[in-house]
């Protein structure tokens, strides 16, 4: 069972990840849809563990037969979620209702999910029937794991498509089933198996071709498709125009004015720029703008490497030329990372995408204008860009503009506010034009040649109603600013997602909602919570699977919390999510076999016993402090310190798991199901409040408190 144990880690981590990333870029890359599959995916591998409790002694057979199912199924799944827009009626470009994605995440997820957790479920009560115990086959399914996510990041890595990686993680589950089978003689199920591994083989060879059949699904004028390590890239032409989505979402089209509005209308603010910081944008024409102001430099921070080499080959001349001009210095790589060491500039243009997610939102928080204000030479401008409706703002997007805007001015003295459809947002040390004559004298005098923008255009954006309504609704609304710490744009991305499929909630004022939301937890954290775990003290079972859940609920918030933390100030999460995800898999591992060996030592011993658990909780505590006052207080925090944290958390989190099924323990096959799915339920919850409540609205500090209060209130249920 060992072997078994393995795989079902090394599937279920694999196949997780490929589902989520078909599931990301179906629903638009949404970051959000991340959270609520991987709350689905938690929430059915549990009732896979609930529902095999029912099977007492499960058979080889059974076990082969669910390997089986799980390798013909994952590549379906991905066929389902290409085809659900075509399934479900969408129209190209639109969301599918908000019931519809739900459906379609709940029916993708459910098959893989369900059979990992009946798959454990099994497995473990033939493992533990052998006189070895649950905690030893929690660690062998996380070592698993571990493998299972640093081949879904290498896959990546060496170009493989998603599609491939599914085939690729449906053949291994076929050829466990032939494993588990080796000692079943004369079994019709290894010819069944035989076919299906074949099969696998047929598809894995044409794995290229069938993912570009299954991108037509959606994009039928398609000339590239790749996945890069930062999302899905697709180049589509009709007629003379050129598109590229990013994630499905479009990212721009080749006959546009977006690059020649943004550049312009902040250019033309400076009396002379010379050197120019553009940070993302470069392929959808921002470059071949700003060469139009004749400058000695232009420094181009490329976050994704995939999207400059595919775009590149099929864009217009003049962007294209403009990208291999020799005052244009391309640069791979983080643009947070970049400033710190980079030289600086008259101008930083930041075009990267819309704050809508933990990823994107680092480039509009208070801790990067700050680093923009100390690379900007005197007279220097900052200009980035913020979508919105051009005539009226829903009080979510009102909160949104405001926060951003807020974290700009606690940083910039002087600040310009351009409304449209597309705002363009302008900061500075020094003063910044306040009449139209300025900027349409230099646009003259310069002579540049453009579509949109006119001294007229610029005339019309300064004395039109909305820029002096804007300007006094930016200084009269008040909302917080958003923070590395606090990202305040995460919480009202979310509130702007849910308004297109519910529109009234555009029209609600949800800060006093949200306000009694956040404090419900908090009162019934302080007064709820000790009650409960009391009152369970006098059923052990339930004590122990209370126990469990609040390990993983807080372990899973801790784990968040140094994710999007190490996003916000070292780079791109998808980078090096894959290692990230490892450390805490390998803390699992660890954990689950150290405490289980020091508690089989110690199994007569129920003092000593009881002191691990004690210990592992005060280690949560310790844990909470160091992280909330060393690194969310702007200590240390890089790859490696998070690395170790994670690791550590991982540990703790396994080895409460193993307190718990072996202290006061006689019978390992009783434990299995309500532990494995308490674990499974409170990361679940943790994965959803922790990212969707706490983090959005108390900032990740006060979170971070929050679970060292709730490791504290946990020791009442040692």
């Amino acid at each position: 069972m060992n072997f078994s144990l393995f795989a079902i880690g090394f599937i279920s981590i694999l196949g997780q990840v490929v589902l989520l990333r078909e599931l990301n870029v179906s629903f638009y890359g949404v970051e959000l849809i991340y959270l609520l599959v991987l709350g689905i995916w938690l929430l059915w591998t549990a009732m896979g563990v609930v529902i095999g409790h029912w099977f007492k002694f499960p058979s080889l057979k059974h076990i082969a037969w669910l390997f089986i199912l799980f390798g013909m199924i994952l590549p379906l799944d991905i066929v389902f979620i290409r085809a659900s827009r075509l399934i479900f009626g969408g129209i190209p470009g639109a969301y599918l209702t908000f019931f519809q994605q739900l459906v379609i995440a709940i029916i993708s997820i459910l098959p893989s999910s369900f059979l990992s957790g009946l798959l454990f479920q099994w497995s473990a009560k033939t493992y533990v029937a052998t006189d070895r115990t649950l905690a030893s086959a929690y660690a062998i399914e996380s070592l698993g794991g571990i493998i299972g996510g640093l081949f879904s990041t290498l896959f990546l890595m060496w170009g493989l498509n998603n599609f491939s990686t599914a085939t690729l993680c449906a053949l291994c589950s076929i050829i466990t089933s032939l494993v588990v089978m080796k000692t079943i003689s004369k079994s019709y199920m290894r010819w069944i198996a035989l076919i299906v591994i074949c099969v696998i083989l047929v598809l894995l060879g044409k794995s290229s071709l069938l993912d570009r059949r299954m991108t037509m699904f959606n994009h039928p004028d398609i000339l590239e498709s790749i996945d890069s390590p930062y999302g899905r890239i697709t180049v589509t032409k009709l007629h003379h125009q050129i598109s590229v989505f990013e994630n499905d979402a479009l990212a721009f089209e080749t006959e546009g004015t977006d690059a020649e509005y943004f550049c312009h209308l902040t250019a033309l603010q400076h009396p002379d720029p010379q050197k120019v910081l553009v940070l993302g944008g470069g392929v959808e024409g921002i470059i071949r703008e700003m060469a139009k102001h004749k400058l000695t430099r232009i420094d181009y921070v490329e976050i994704n490497p995939g999207m400059l080499n595919v775009a590149t080959k099929y864009l217009p001349d003049d962007i294209r030329n403009s990208l291999n001009a020799p005052n244009v210095n391309i640069i791979f790589g983080d643009p947070r990372q970049f400033l710190k060491q980079s030289g600086k500039y008259d101008l930083i243009l930041v075009g990267m995408p819309q704050p809508t997610s933990g990823q994107a939102n680092r480039f509009y928080t208070r801790e990067f204008f700050e680093q923009s204000s100390a690379k900007l030479n005197s007279g220097g401008i900052l200009g980035f860009r913020l979508l919105s409706a051009e005539n009226l703002w829903t009080i979510p997007q009102t909160k949104l503009n405001t926060s951003i805007y807020s974290a700009l001015q606690s940083v910039f003295p002087h600040t310009l506010f351009l409304p449209g459809a597309t705002n363009i947002v302008t900061a500075s040390r020094a003063p910044l034009p306040s009449t139209p004559e300025v900027m349409s004298n230099r646009l003259r005098d310069k002579k540049i040649d453009t579509k949109l923008i006119s001294s007229n255009y610029i005339k019309y954006l300064f004395t039109n109603d909305r820029f002096v309504a804007i300007k006094d609704l930016l200084h009269k609304r008040i909302a917080p600013p958003n923070t590395d710490t606090r990202p305040i744009c995460y919480q009202y991305t979310f509130i702007i997602w849910l308004s297109k499929f519910f529109p009234r909630i555009a029209t609600m004022n949800l800060s006093s909602s949200m306000n009694n939301l956040l404090k419900s937890p908090l009162s019934f954290l302080w007064i709820g919570l000790p009650l409960i775990f009391l009152l369970s003290r006098f059923r052990p079972t339930m004590r122990r699977a209370m126990l469990v859940a609040a390990a993983a609920f807080i372990g899973m918030i801790v784990e968040i919390v140094l994710i999007l933390h190490y996003q916000a100030k070292h780079g791109v999460l998808y980078q090096d999510i894959g290692l990230l995800l490892m450390s805490f898999m390998a803390g699992l591992v660890a954990g689950a076999f150290i405490i289980n060996k020091a508690l089989l030592r110690s199994i007569h011993n129920s003092t000593l016993s009881l002191l691990y658990g004690i210990g592992l909780l005060i280690g949560f505590c310790i844990l909470c402090l160091f992280i909330e006052r060393k690194i969310l207080e702007g200590g240390s925090a890089g790859l490696l310190h998070i690395l170790s944290l994670l690791t550590a958390n991982g540990f703790l989190v396994a080895g409460i798991f193993a307190f718990a099924s072996l202290h006061e323990i006689e019978d390992q096959k009783t434990i299995i199901s309500p532990l494995y799915a308490a674990d499974l339920i409170g990361g679940c919850l943790g994965s959803l409040l922790g990212s969707l409540i706490f983090i959005p609205l108390a900032g990740m500090d006060v979170t971070t408190w929050g679970m060292f209060v709730l490791s504290v209130l946990s020791l009442l249920l040692v």
